[in-house]
């Protein structure tokens, strides 16, 4: 497992957490364009442990449950304290946390159980999770700039992760419960 830390790509995801209580700080102490260039450095640490995994050919285990935790720790991480700061309304934040954490309970249930085991994102989860990356920039942006175009681009990334948060913890819901029962309908081998 040491050696699967030691990667390339583990390191830039290991330093993507690094960057968490950076960015936390950053929006505690108002200095939104910092906590925007770290978030951004993130993002770029993101596309570059994917990209040198299949480039070097050391995609590992680790990293494949490190990845989206890193990534959910981050983005929950600054709509979380971008709340706190009151630039993104409580609802908000609490939608995008209760889906995150109804998924992640019912997974692991179902993982534990042993009723599944391979659990991928639907496009629907991927967009939302787009919505959330590109949403956050554009909070930070109209915090630092405040120009109309960036307080826009805000409302409608606000807009698009709420909508989209719920579109796709429905589809997750509806896609489960048709595993779960075809996953029931099969007849039992003798």
């Amino acid at each position: 497992m040491i050696q699967q830390l030691r990667s390339a790509p583990n390191l830039l995801t290991l330093l993507r957490l690094i960057f968490v209580p950076f960015v936390v700080v950053a929006i505690q102490q108002q200095k939104y364009n910092w906590a925007l260039l770290i978030f951004v450095a993130a993002g770029i640490t993101d596309g570059l442990d994917g990209l040198l995994a299949r480039l070097l050919q050391q995609k590992t285990t680790i990293g494949q449950y490190l990845d989206p935790i890193a990534d959910k720790l981050l983005l929950s991480t600054m709509f979380l304290m971008l709340s706190i700061a009151h630039i993104i309304r409580w609802p908000v934040t609490i939608l995008v946390f209760s889906r995150d954490i109804i998924i992640l309970i019912v997974c692991t249930l179902l993982y534990a159980t042993g009723a599944k085991k391979v659990f991928r994102p639907s496009w629907f989860g991927k967009a939302n999770t787009a919505a959330q990356i590109v949403t956050v920039p554009l909070v930070l942006l109209y915090q630092t700039y405040g120009s109309n175009w960036t307080r826009l681009g805000k409302r409608w990334g606000i807009y698009a992760t709420v909508i989209l948060t719920v579109v796709s913890g429905l589809h997750y819901v509806l896609r489960l419960a048709f595993d779960l029962r075809s996953i029931g309908a099969k007849p039992e081998s003798a």
